[in-house]
């Protein structure tokens, strides 16, 4: 049988406070067994777990994203393969976010450096307010691909 951990021991080896725990359960990222007195039991294996619905949530990857990825792992004991192959699943959308944080650093550097702090006066990023007839969103952030895909500029 699996090593179980109470949600007390879960929260102190995982650094996640019991409420975010019950949250998480609540949401179906994780789960746990009850005993016969209602109290929850989770097996070893929701350490991982854990570990990367924060790192999923650090790295801005909305829940609905982070369950359906936990949802292609086997209950019992993921192998190192099933974990890599969910990161892996990741990796494109990181390289992007990476990208358009990286474009956003770079224009707001470029804009303070002007003074103005107004894209839609700006002559030197948005000449005659050419943005405004692209519609609403951040048009010199990113771009969509012919898929339908949103790319950061500069990714291209």
């Amino acid at each position: 049988m699996t090593r179980e951990l109470t949600i007390g021991e879960l929260s102190a080896r995982s650094g996640v406070t019991q409420s975010a725990l019950r949250f998480y359960e609540r949401e179906g990222l994780i789960s746990a067994r009850r005993t016969g007195g209602n109290q929850r039991r989770y097996p070893s294996v929701t350490l991982r777990r854990v570990a990367l619905v924060q790192a999923g949530k650090a790295a801005g990857i909305p829940l609905e994203r982070i369950r359906t990825a936990l949802g292609t792992l086997p209950d019992d004991k993921p192998t190192k393969r099933d974990w890599e192959r969910l990161s892996r699943g990741w990796a494109d959308e990181l390289g992007e976010r990476i990208a358009t944080l990286e474009a956003i650093r770079t224009r707001l550097t470029t804009c303070i450096g002007c003074g103005c702090l107004s894209l839609k006066t700006c002559g030197l990023l948005n000449p005659g307010d050419e943005a405004a007839a692209l519609g609403g969103g951040a048009h010199y952030l990113r771009r969509v691909t012919r898929d339908g895909r949103g790319v950061a500029r500069g990714a291209e």
